[in-house]
């Protein structure tokens, strides 16, 4: 995990990139984030008919459940210190490249795109998030992700 002050954090800008553990995805992963979202969609909860009719030969993981492991996975490539709080402020950018299939591992790629003060108790920082999956050339998901500072 990589350290930054917030008030170094904008002579960072461009040249920032930092990663995450590797994280593996599990069918319990997958069902409990179907259970909260009502998406029980086959490809994702029903293993057998998965291995045999999907593309993947194997449920994936939903697309927003990737997304949303970088709510997880972020802090733990890059923690910006000297804030009282941290706040998710947002997307401006979101694709979703490649299906995470169960059992998979990915880990989150960051690099600081931007960083403007907002007013001198907040800072806006945008990244751009990477989900690698291992042993795959294309990333589950790439995200341009926004995070406030509070000061």
């Amino acid at each position: 995990m990589m350290e930054i002050q917030l008030d170094e954090l904008s002579s960072h800008k461009g040249s920032l990139c930092c990663y995450s553990p590797w994280l593996t995805i599990t069918q319990e992963m997958i069902g409990a984030f179907a259970d909260a979202t009502g998406d029980h969609q086959w490809i994702h909860v029903d293993v057998e008919r998965a291995k045999r009719e999907s593309p993947w030969k194997s449920p994936v993981a939903h697309g927003y459940l990737t997304v949303s492991l970088m709510s997880r996975l972020n802090p733990q490539a890059l923690r910006v210190t000297g804030t009282k709080a941290t706040i998710n402020y947002g997307l401006n950018k979101l694709r979703f490249p490649a299906a995470v299939p169960v059992g998979s591992e990915i880990r989150t790629k960051v690099e600081l795109v931007d960083v403007v003060p907002v007013d001198n108790k907040r800072t806006l920082a945008t990244y751009k998030t990477t989900v690698e999956i291992n042993h795959q050339d294309k990333p589950a998901c790439v995200a341009e992700n926004l995070a406030m500072y509070v000061v």
